[in-house]
């Protein structure tokens, strides 16, 4: 991704005592646009030079920042690039799905160092906190001292109200009631001192491809993730938007008209729980949309079918969204394979070009990159927006 085509972040701060907001500012503006000498982040970020470079000599020492070798070809002295230091911080990201959990281990790029995985039918409170426990020390093994030092929290993407969903999952209602008075946060801190930070599964899946993503090449979009159940997110102003009570970017509660008529919410109109009970009416294991790695050229015609009621319904829900905001661009990713992918946004565009969209802009729909890892990555990247990385929606720290 060329730098040109990556949005302007907000303007800096100069004044005495936000050196915090200015530091999140040159880290985002360089993960946003890649390795800059110090004249640029000064120019992109609207801070003067001098206040940029004393940051980068302290980010730099404090081991977040690496100096590049010094460029030529521009007029006066060589030029030095600034880029993130990979192993500058790392995260922990907690994926907890409907019929499995992920943990991983991420670098400052939002590389996967380590990844393990357990399933089940259903998710208890009790299994995934041993999983977290034991898992721990198995993915952060290969660190030094130093490096574990480094770790900046861990993140965990869950389901909002998984305890409403025991009739799809097959749960018994009395097991998922657990999860409503359960405390990750205290019961994480039994074993470990790290930072713990919950976010909903589909806003960690919008703040992956916004970190590490196509999200940024755009300054306001919306972002659907077609999971067990779709979900979404709400990028305004750069950053990932939830809203005064979380709302924004539910997705799945969007009210539809289904094929046979009736009225009904997206989450039952576009999701893979669908998929899974086509395939088995078919007389197919559903279970093959899940094995790794990802292969679903095995039944065509029940996933032709599915693609096609799924990108009708994600383009009339797209063009609603941006009935309300003015949304530059609706990316769209999933727990599929690329070439999935690839045909529900062709779809989903050729549906979008036959709506009724009089009094509106028809808006870009574009294929997210990050993919089936979109969530576990996600949650990684909590961490990193809570401690470093700047939130436009986040109050800024008084002087």
């Amino acid at each position: 991704m060329k730098s040109s085509e990556v949005r302007r972040l907000a303007a800096g701060r100069n004044q005495r005592g936000l050196r915090d907001h200015n530091e999140r500012l040159i880290l985002s503006t360089i993960q946003r646009h890649g390795a800059l000498p110090g004249s640029d982040i000064a120019r992109r970020a609207g801070l003067s030079p001098q206040t940029v470079s004393v940051i980068l000599r302290a980010l730099e020492q404090d081991g977040l920042l690496l100096r590049g070798e010094p460029q030529r070809g521009r007029v006066g002295k060589p030029w030095v690039p600034m880029a993130l230091a990979p192993d500058g911080v790392y995260t922990l990201g907690l994926k907890i799905g409907r019929r499995s959990a992920d943990l991983v281990l991420a670098d400052f790029l939002g590389q996967a160092l380590q990844q393990i995985q357990i399933t089940y039918r259903y998710p208890r409170p009790a299994a995934i906190l041993d999983f977290v426990e034991s898992g721990l020390s198995q993915v952060t093994k290969d660190l030094s001292d130093t490096a574990r030092d480094r770790i900046a929290g861990i993140g965990i993407a869950q389901p909002y109200e998984i305890w409403n969903w025991h009739d799809v999952l097959g749960a018994p209602a009395a097991d998922l009631a657990a999860w409503k008075t359960f405390n990750f946060v205290a019961e994480i801190g039994r074993f470990s001192a790290m930072p713990v930070f919950i976010e909903n599964d589909a806003t960690a899946a919008c703040l992956a491809e916004h970190v590490y993503g196509r999200g940024r090449e755009f300054q306001n979009y919306a972002y659907f993730f077609v999971g067990s159940f779709i979900g979404g997110g709400v990028v305004l102003n750069h950053s990932v938007f939830k809203g005064t009570q979380g709302n924004a970017g539910a997705f799945g509660s969007l009210a539809v008209r289904r094929p046979d008529g009736s009225e009904g919410q997206l989450i039952d109109s576009a999701s893979l729980y669908l998929l899974e009970a086509d395939m088995a009416r078919a007389g197919i294991d559903p279970q093959r949309i899940w094995t790794q790695p990802p292969d679903w050229s095995s039944f065509p015609d029940v996933l032709s079918g599915w693609i096609e009621r799924t990108a009708t319904q994600l383009a009339r829900a797209a063009l609603a969204v941006c009935a309300i905001i003015d949304f530059e661009a609706v990316l769209i990713d999933g727990g599929f394979p690329d070439d999935v992918r690839k045909r529900i946004v062709a779809r989903a565009a050729d549906a979008m070009a036959n709506l009724d969209h009089r009094g509106l802009i028809v808006p870009q729909l574009i294929a997210g990159i990050v993919g089936q890892n979109a969530r576990a990555l996600g949650a990684a990247a909590t961490p990193l927006t809570a401690q470093l990385l700047l939130d436009t929606h986040r109050e800024p720290a008084s002087s």
